[in-house]
């Protein structure tokens, strides 16, 4: 696996309050990685450690194959989740400065920035005071600075506060686009569905240690209880419990409409769903099965509570 960013044994404490424990992550190239955790746990200092905001006291952080330097910054783009944008200044002013910091000329920022403020729909803001902007508005603004030197890596802590549900699927758009063309996110929420529409891969931090990590996909089948949802087509409501092998549960069951019903069925662990679907389809039309993953919102609970 091809790993952009990785942080070795991070041990970090202020006086007697221990942040980072022992903390390892690999972050793979291209890819949405999210950074997990309840509040304290550890993952704001862990994402200043690796944008060299503050320095861990042992341990190492790798970026592209080298030891993390001060030039690497220059790569990485940052959104905090505390905002910092000057609020007496205008919109399309800082915008330029803050683009120009980050290395492009003036034309380039210009014409950058004026392609992402009418993406965005804020093109006519340009010239307000960003103390006039909704928190949304200035929310897009400090997006757009973040990502418009095309760096490899983009840490985003909490992106989609502020938001009303049509921007946040505007920035989801946005963060799937920019992985698709090679970019790699670390993404810190606590929005377990989004972590589930977005990400790969993901770490759980808790009380300063790594509790969980890897693929989302192979972690909820990981915490799988082997229950499907099974949806078949019949006149009337059928009794499934008497029909399905030994060992199989009815454990809930409802109508859909135009003669379509639902049952969610709990199966023995190690067992075949081919042996559900040859007896039931004795007795029943089956128009669908689908196995119920558990949610990343109870693994994370499940995990952080255990």
């Amino acid at each position: 696996m091809n790993i952009i960013l990785e942080a070795k044994n991070i041990h970090k404490s202020y006086a007697n309050h221990k942040a980072l424990d022992d903390v390892s992550i690999s972050v793979p190239r291209g890819c949405v990685f999210g950074l997990l955790g309840p509040n304290g746990a550890g993952k704001t200092t862990l994402i200043r450690n690796i944008n060299q905001i503050i320095a861990p006291d042992s341990g190492e952080i790798w970026f592209d194959g080298e030891r993390l330097q001060p030039r690497h910054i220059e790569q990485i783009g940052y959104l905090p989740e505390e905002r910092g944008l000057y609020k007496k200044m205008k919109v399309g002013e800082q915008a330029m400065y803050l683009a120009q910091l980050k290395g492009l000329s003036q034309k380039q920022a210009l014409e950058k920035l004026k392609t992402w403020f009418l993406k965005f729909g804020i093109e006519n803001w340009w010239d307000k005071k960003v103390e006039e902007l909704s928190k949304g508005m200035a929310q897009k603004v400090q997006f757009i600075v973040t990502i418009l030197h095309n760096p490899k890596l983009l840490i985003f802590d909490e992106p989609f506060s502020g938001f009303d549900p049509v921007n946040v699927e505007l920035l989801k758009a946005e963060m799937m686009n920019l992985r698709d063309k090679g970019t790699t996110i670390i993404f810190s929420t606590h929005n377990m569905g989004s972590v589930e529409e977005v990400c790969d891969e993901i770490a759980l931090i808790n009380k300063s240690q790594v509790v969980l990590n890897g693929n989302v996909k192979e972690i909820q089948r990981q915490y799988r209880n082997y229950s499907y949802s099974l949806t078949y087509e019949s006149t009337n409501e059928i009794n499934l419990q008497p029909l399905l092998p030994q060992g199989f549960s009815v454990l809930e069951s409802h109508p859909n409409g135009h003669g379509f019903f639902t049952a969610k069925i709990q199966t023995p662990e190690g067992s075949k769903i081919n042996n559900l679907l040859t007896e039931i389809t004795k007795h029943v039309d089956v128009t669908g099965i689908q196995e119920i993953l558990p949610s990343m919102n109870n693994i994370f609970i499940q995990t952080v509570t255990k």
